[in-house]
């Protein structure tokens, strides 16, 4: 039995994988009297992620993966685990409800511990936006988290040192998202390239990078940010971008409860707003109302297609939405809104 096979049989019986023992050492929970069962979760391309149960702990381990679980030959830094890690710390310090608790770490493996928080008591977001349950005051806490990270991290030095990663970001988000369908769209791969320049070289906040439904729990006291393996100081109009993408395609996939995916959008928008101080909002709102479209057809044509677009009439439709806006690009994130709303993407509203 190769070693690749003896981990996986390892795995497959429950037992701790052996990168995951430095992490146990620390939490005290490694020994020969102590019996732990590691479950492999799903849902992750960038990580292996597991709940380790124990007769006093259950807890959450995560490792960042060399290569992506997608169809394409999309790479990345496995060092992106630690600045997971620092996104996590300096949030806490903002918005402490909205991270899990960490309760080690393993840079050598690129892994960390952080609390397991129950389905039952933190369900997904997108799996609630999948089933209907489109609740505004839901939309209105994560804009309001997201915009408070962004004001509390706008224009610091120290902060920005902090995550030299504009690389890791390139690989992980510029390069697959936008670069990567301009060869899909030769016609657009310089508009595509533009985007992607302004956005590297805008710096003003931190950015999550991976600002989505599914990395957003809704807990008790708000919304749980998970998944910051993308962590990055530079342009904020790209996390709301990114989050504000994913409603307008649910309205797609779920095209009864359009209108209420772009009520959703609305709210979060105005939540967010409230706390972008640090530009005026006319020029933030021009750079996302720009990123939009390119990240629409990003998750069409690029390295990582969402996965619930499996109708070749519906990708086609988003695909003309977007072109059309790359083309001639939109004003503002209400002219996005009020296109969307006119558009026949997804069916009627």
């Amino acid at each position: 039995m190769t070693p690749a096979e003896r981990s996986a049989a390892s795995v497959d019986a429950g037992h701790p994988p052996a990168w995951m023992h430095g992490i146990l050492r620390q939490l005290a929970v490694a020994s020969a009297h102590t019996s732990l069962r590691a479950v492999p979760l799903d849902g992750g391309v960038s990580s292996d992620i597991f709940r380790v149960e124990g007769a006093e702990a259950t807890f959450c381990v995560k490792r960042a993966l060399p290569k992506l679980r997608v169809a394409a030959d999309w790479r990345a830094p496995v060092e992106r685990n630690r600045y997971e890690v620092d996104w996590m710390r300096l949030a806490a310090t903002v918005v402490p409800a909205a991270v899990p608790r960490l309760l080690a770490e393993d840079p050598d493996a690129g892994a960390f511990a952080m609390e397991w928080l129950a389905p039952d008591r933190y369900p997904v977001w997108k799996a609630q936006l999948r089933d209907g349950i489109l609740d505004p005051a839901t939309a209105a806490a994560v804009g309001d988290a997201l915009g408070r990270i962004h004001a509390a991290t706008a224009g610091r030095a120290d902060v920005a040192a902090r995550f030299p990663t504009d690389a890791l970001f390139h690989a992980i988000r510029l390069e697959p998202y936008l670069l990567a369908t301009g060869r899909r769209h030769p016609d657009l791969a310089g508009r595509l390239e533009a985007l992607a320049a302004t956005t590297a070289s805008t710096r003003l906040a931190l950015v999550h990078g991976d600002f989505s439904p599914k990395n957003l729990l809704v807990g008790p006291d708000g919304p749980v940010i998970l998944d910051a393996e993308c962590a990055w100081y530079g342009d904020p109009a790209f996390d709301l971008a990114f989050v504000l993408n994913h409603l307008l395609l649910k309205g797609v996939w779920k095209r009864h409860w359009r209108s209420g995916y772009l009520h959703l959008l609305d709210v979060l928008t105005a939540a967010y707003r409230r706390h972008a101080t640090w530009e005026p909002w006319e020029a933030l709102d021009a750079r996302t109302a720009a990123l939009l479209p390119g990240l629409l057809l990003g998750r069409v044509d690029g390295k990582s297609p969402a996965e619930y677009l499996t109708d070749e009439g519906d990708r086609d439709e988003v695909r003309r939405f977007a072109r059309a806006r790359l083309a001639d690009a939109p004003r503002s994130l209400a002219a996005i809104a009020a296109d969307w709303r006119a558009a026949s993407v997804g069916g009627p509203p």
